[in-house]
């Protein structure tokens, strides 16, 4: 796996880690910060008849290991839709479930439930709860319309759709606000929404601006997607 790269960026007055691999890191906290893991993605595929490869779930845990190893991190926080479904812990086969085991006794690790998973409580090592506030900061799974306070959630998969010298270009990105933070998906198997689509334009209400954030040769990229 090549060495992952990170760049810094500021939101709600702290100063933040953007990795390549869509990870982010809060130093003051010492926490790493995911959202939409969906592992166990292409084990719900199956159930329906759709054949995937069944190694989604080793592949977004071998990276998050690695982004909790390239910072130090001594906390995860899991911004909801942590697996694809309720079901999806006891269909984990043997080595993935192993690696998620060995990252929850290395790190503190906080588990805030999504729509996917809301039923995850009895499952999960570490803690679960429904939303939390750290240093004045909400985390949660979705943002929350009304929320004055700075805010980090994921839910929307945000991605930064560009043409380029005549190509179209997509990336996963965070979008940031004068007060909101939505963090990309960092799953294997999760697809994403256009930046500029008007569900994550009301999400991100009332902000007068937003842009896209993504580390690209170990340099922030922010990129103006929309203004009000």
């Amino acid at each position: 796996m090549a060495a992952m790269q990170f760049a810094p960026f500021s939101f709600a007055d702290q100063e933040w880690l953007i990795s390549d691999s869509r990870a982010v890191y809060w130093p003051a906290q010492q926490a790493l910060l995911v959202a939409d893991l969906h592992l166990e993605k292409a084990s719900w595929y199956a159930q329906t008849g759709q054949m995937l490869p069944p190694y989604d779930s080793r592949e977004t845990l071998e990276r998050l290991s690695a982004a909790a190893m390239a910072t130090g991190a001594r906390r995860m926080l899991c911004l909801g839709d942590n697996f694809h479904d309720d079901g999806g812990p006891a269909r984990m086969e043997p080595e993935a479930a192993r690696m998620l085991r060995d990252l929850a006794r290395r790190l503190d690790v906080v588990w805030i439930v999504g729509n996917h998973d809301a039923g995850l409580a009895a499952e999960m090592t570490g803690d679960v709860v429904e939303e939390m506030r750290l240093n004045g900061i909400a985390l949660r799974h979705e943002a929350l319309a009304g929320e004055a306070g700075p805010e980090i959630s994921g839910h929307y998969h945000p991605k930064l759709r560009l043409r380029v010298r005549g190509r179209a270009i997509s990336r996963p990105c965070a979008l940031r606000s004068e007060n909101r933070l939505i963090l990309p998906a960092f799953g294997a198997l999760t697809g994403g929404m256009d930046a500029a689509d008007p569900a994550l334009i009301a999400a991100m209400r009332p902000a007068k601006r937003a842009e896209a954030i993504l580390c690209a040769a170990a340099k922030a990229v922010i990129m103006p997607v929309w203004t009000a």
